[in-house]
């Protein structure tokens, strides 16, 4: 029996303690430096062997020295400055009384996001470096070998840090790739799988770009899978996989464009693996895309059958049914079972609660092990 295996989108909950330093350093506050990096180094073992105890075949080192996905290329770049302006997604512009909850209850974080206003140049790789030494101590201390870590992708970093100094969007976008090439380089070199998050394929058609037309923002896409591509060049495609998803929030999602729509330009990226949003009630019917799309043998679908927005613990064999649907027009040995999104894109939020997270990835490694029975 050949099984399935389960891997996560990538952030978890981080401590109080590092969600607290987390936050004082994004505001530039003084914090005692040696202190952080002993509590990122513990809160790094500790998540990592939390996930092989469970079972997770590919883990991560949850995003701990990060304060989100995104943006914590800010502080590894020159050229960032000043405060961009949020875009609400459109779909909760139009139902602006729960817009106003969200933000009432604090489901908005307010870390700082600044525009690319000056020249970009690398500013500190130290950082990089301390995280991928922390996370492969925590692989050898628990003699594990499938890894991947998060990096942000010149798209995704172009729709949250918008241009200001470059002549065009194409431009800053081509400065990113160049730059983010040495991340990704360097993650790959390490024994460790790059994860490119690129929501900008699909949760920006409904917020940064949300003013353009369906037809322009593929262009753009395009343009995005074309820059990326460009930085990751040098690397195998077997060592990267791919995250797309329409934002990790509970809202109406009613202008999230569709799977299918943004899948063949996707696959144009040289990545061997797809994380997608498969378990959330506004996707879940989008496996049926894979019907008639043809899939290179060459890539893996990793679709999402653990939702992240909500604290139900799904059942293993909800999960095994997720899997078995997916397993109906994607091979087997190209099938891979994730969830939705990560549990806490941005330090300190997360609508699950931090022990349910765990609850609900032992419930996909159990759904994995059943449905690996009868596929």
């Amino acid at each position: 029996m050949s099984k399935i295996k389960t891997t996560h989108v990538g952030s978890l909950p981080r401590s109080n303690d590092l969600s607290e330093l987390l936050f004082k350093k994004d505001k530039k506050e003084k914090i005692d430096s040696a202190a952080f990096d002993e509590i990122v180094k513990r809160d790094v073992n500790n998540i990592v062997k939390k996930q092989i105890n469970i079972g997770i075949d590919f883990v991560s080192d949850g995003e701990m020295s990060k304060i989100s996905y995104a943006t914590y290329v800010k502080d590894r770049l020159d050229g960032f400055s000043g405060e961009s302006e949020r875009k609400a997604p459109k779909d909760l512009d139009d139902f602006p009384s729960f817009k106003e909850r969200i933000a009432r209850t604090g489901g908005t974080p307010t870390y700082t996001r600044p525009c690319c206003t000056s020249e970009l140049k690398i500013k500190d790789k130290t950082s990089l470096t301390k995280d991928i030494k922390n996370f492969r101590d925590a692989l050898n201390a628990n003699n594990h070998t499938g890894a991947f870590m998060n990096a942000a992708s010149p798209g995704v970093i172009s729709a949250f840090l918008p241009n200001k100094f470059y002549k065009n969007d194409d431009e800053y976008l081509e400065n990113l790739s160049n730059l983010m090439k040495d991340e990704y380089e360097e993650i790959t070199s390490n024994g460790i799988q790059l994860q490119l998050d690129c929501p900008d394929l699909a949760l920006a058609r409904h917020m940064t770009f949300k003013d353009l037309s369906e037809i322009e923002f593929l262009k753009r896409a395009e343009k995005q899978i074309e820059c990326l591509n460009n930085a990751i060049q040098n690397i195998d495609s077997s060592k990267m996989r791919m995250h797309i998803c329409w934002g990790n929030y509970e809202g109406p999602h009613l202008y999230d464009i569709s799977l299918e729509k943004i899948m063949p330009i996707a696959l144009k990226a040289n990545v061997q693996t797809y994380l997608i949003e498969s378990s959330n009630p506004r996707h879940s019917h989008e496996w049926q895309i894979f019907e008639n799309l043809k899939i290179p043998s060459d890539k893996i679908i990793v679709p999402g059958v653990i939702d992240s927005t909500t604290n139900f613990v799904e059942h293993p064999e909800v999960v095994k049914q997720r899997i078995l649907t997916y397993s109906k027009v994607i091979n087997k040995d190209q099938l891979m079972a994730g969830t939705d999104c990560g549990f806490s894109t941005f330090a300190g939020f997360g609508n699950v609660d931090e022990k349910i997270v765990y609850k609900k990835l032992e419930a996909l490694v159990e759904g994995a092990e059943i449905a690996s029975k009868v596929i």
